[in-house]
């Protein structure tokens, strides 16, 4: 199963994602701000009324008008006189307090001028009669013109020891829109602001991916199409580049092949001349000690321009039965006497270069038979990958000489003896094969003792 990645591992993916949350980091302080400040007009909105009958109530009192009883007022300010009483001692409010409400309402008496002693405040719910301009307005609707829940607020002043003066107002009875328009207001940004960096994300995207895959092939094959040079100047003039590398790499390993051929043709004639003229010894002894030296020749020049030319196969992959193939190569050996054997194995199906596996196995095998006495071979599928194990039955490898023996001309046994093993370049071409193939070589000592050399290989 594989694991959720919140996080993009693209470049591009990384910034959309970054900015998207600054965003909404923004608007989220946004948010609290806009709210905060709404909430405190939406306070005021609900005190003011009701601050205001009171300053009109106490402006209007008769001790302000003349010196005989209450005189109320006239026109405009006869209808908040009806909500506006006047009362001896502190009243008991219906419903909740409200304090912030008192606070509010103390602010709003300070910044009047007026001076009171102590404020209350409460708030309760009650069907109201519907307000003329609604009642008109959901008959316009269709409607019918029913009372409604809303709440009523009360506010008492104290403007003189024990004299109150008590106010209603109707209280907020609408549900604010403002989430759903800051809902809006943040898509709306995001559609704006990520809409054009995902179109300039692509065009970026789309010549670095393309910088990739060329990259990658290069390394598999060592050949490469170029890179179409496009986008912003940046990513352009780093494909540009890529593709000037690309071309400078390719003409010097061109080189180098033709130059490793030209070396190989020259080397081999030499070679030839000599085995024919070691025919020509009588000494029988002498004459198959020169044949062995210069096959040992042969065998490390192709070594040499083997490994020189690793990455560069010009052999074709194709589907092979790994099995089969270990099968063949171990009869070979069988049958010029070598103790090898093959451990049974079922159908082992991968997309490999026949030939240079084959090389490969090959040379393990006579790594094990020339320092382990004996050769086990054996093919597995583990998960995804092959494995083709080669073990022996000779004292091993120190673990930290292990690295270095995948090293050219590395060897186990320190003297130059070709009685005691080759050039030292088996397990140095073995992993570059490995390498072309995307695979590994491993070596790993054996509990029961030996040596385990595998070939891993991607299914």
């Amino acid at each position: 199963m594989k694991r959720l990645r919140l996080w993009p591992q693209s470049l591009v993916g990384q910034i959309i994602l970054l900015v998207a949350i600054g965003l909404f980091v923004a608007q989220a302080i946004n948010f609290g701000l806009l709210l905060r400040e709404r909430s405190r007009l939406a306070l005021t909105g609900q005190t003011a009324p009701a601050v205001y009958r009171i300053i009109n109530a106490l402006d209007a009192r008769a001790d302000r008008w003349s010196g005989q009883g209450e005189a109320r007022p006239q026109g405009r300010n006869r209808r908040d006189w009806r909500a506006v009483r006047f009362v001896e001692g502190r009243p008991v409010l219906p419903g909740n307090p409200r304090p912030d409400i008192e606070r509010r309402a103390a602010d709003m008496f300070a910044d009047i001028g007026v001076t009171v002693r102590s404020l209350a405040a409460a708030e309760e719910a009650r069907p109201t009669p519907m307000r003329r301009w609604d009642r008109i307005r959901a008959r316009a609707n269709g409607e019918p013109p029913e009372a409604r829940p809303a709440t009523r607020l009360t506010l008492a002043v104290e403007y003189e020891p024990g004299r109150w003066v008590v106010a209603q107002a109707r209280g907020g009875d609408r549900s604010p829109r403002f989430l759903p328009w800051l809902i809006g207001q943040t898509l709306i940004l995001y559609i704006i602001v990520l809409a054009p960096l995902v179109w300039i994300g692509r065009r970026m995207a789309r010549p670095m991916r393309q910088l990739t895959g060329s990259a990658q092939q290069f390394a598999r094959t060592g050949a490469a199409d170029p890179v179409d040079e496009r986008g912003p100047g940046d990513v352009r003039d780093l494909t540009m580049a890529f593709n000037a590398m690309r071309a400078r790499i390719i003409a010097m390993l061109d080189e180098k092949d033709r130059m490793l051929g030209a070396i190989g043709h020259d080397l081999r004639t030499p070679l030839a001349s000599l085995r024919v003229r070691a025919e020509s010894v009588e000494d029988e002894g002498e004459r198959a000690r020169m044949s062995q030296t210069i096959d040992e020749m042969n065998r490390m020049l192709e070594d040499i321009l083997s490994l020189a030319r690793a990455g560069r196969s010009t052999e074709s992959a194709q589907k092979v039965d790994l099995a089969s193939l270990a099968d063949a190569v171990v009869e070979d050996f069988i049958e010029l006497g070598s103790p090898v054997d093959l451990a049974d194995s079922d159908r082992a199906v991968a997309f490999v270069r026949p030939q240079q596996i084959r090389r490969a196995l090959r040379n393990l095998i006579e790594n094990a038979i020339v320092y382990g006495d004996r050769a086990h071979v054996s093919v597995s599928r583990e998960g995804g990958t092959i494995r083709i194990a080669v073990a022996d039955d000779g004292p091993g490898i120190a673990q930290d000489r292990m690295a270095e023996m995948l090293e050219p001309f590395t060897r186990l046994e320190g003297s130059r003896n070709r009685e005691t093993g080759g050039a030292g370049l088996g397990l140095a071409l073995v992993r570059a094969i490995m390498a072309e193939h995307q695979g590994e070589l491993r070596l790993a000592n054996r509990p029961q003792g030996g040596l385990e050399a595998s070939l891993i290989l991607p299914a």
